[in-house]
């Protein structure tokens, strides 16, 4: 299972050393799961960043715009943090994941097709990405806790996923049943 972060089809990338550096705690240590994952949260959460910033501008339902505005605000500090970590790593921003569609992440596609339309239409368009870049991102942060090393990662991973469980509860509770191919209301979501 390990890694989950790089059977997306993404190449392994280089690590920092598993030995501290002298005067640095075991904590400290980066193995390639940590790398990878930090190497993948960072434009995952720059893209979903991207399509929260379009929010003011598409008159979003007012619930949904609280939900966004707080979703934006944890997307650039947990960049901020995952950029420090990865400087900490001593592994080099080589942006491995650049240009990269992969499950959970935003599709550039996704952000056209939302800077087109406001209202529901947005709010459609968003809710669905949202929830699979909250749902991926649990995932990839449960593995980086089960399979990474470095303390600080693994704390970070489970800050995320703590955070993304109560976005995706919040987000639920803002998403109407969406209609079935017969018309009729579905319990299901997109």
């Amino acid at each position: 299972m390990t890694i989950a972060l790089l059977a997306v089809g993404c190449t392994t990338q280089p690590t920092a050393g598993t030995a501290p550096t002298a005067g640095a705690s075991r904590t400290t240590a980066f193995n390639a799961t940590d790398t990878a994952w930090i190497q993948l949260m960072i434009p995952m959460n720059e893209r979903a960043q991207l399509l929260t910033d379009l929010a003011p501008s598409r008159k979003t339902d007012p619930a949904m715009a609280a939900l966004v505005t707080e979703t934006g605000s944890r997307l650039r500090e947990d960049v901020r943090r995952l950029r420090a970590l990865l400087q900490l790593s001593g592994v080099p921003d080589t942006r491995p994941h650049e240009g990269h569609n992969m499950p959970g992440m935003v599709s550039l596609t996704t952000i056209e097709k939302a800077s087109a339309t406001t209202g529901p239409a947005f709010d459609s368009i968003l809710t669905a990405a949202l929830h699979a870049h909250f749902t991926h991102s649990r995932m990839l942060c449960a593995s980086e806790r089960t399979h990474g090393q470095a303390g600080q990662a693994k704390e970070l991973a489970t800050h995320i996923a703590t955070n993304t469980a109560e976005q995706i509860s919040w987000l639920d509770r803002l998403r109407p049943p969406q209609p079935a191919p017969g018309g009729n209301l579905a319990a299901t979501r997109p």
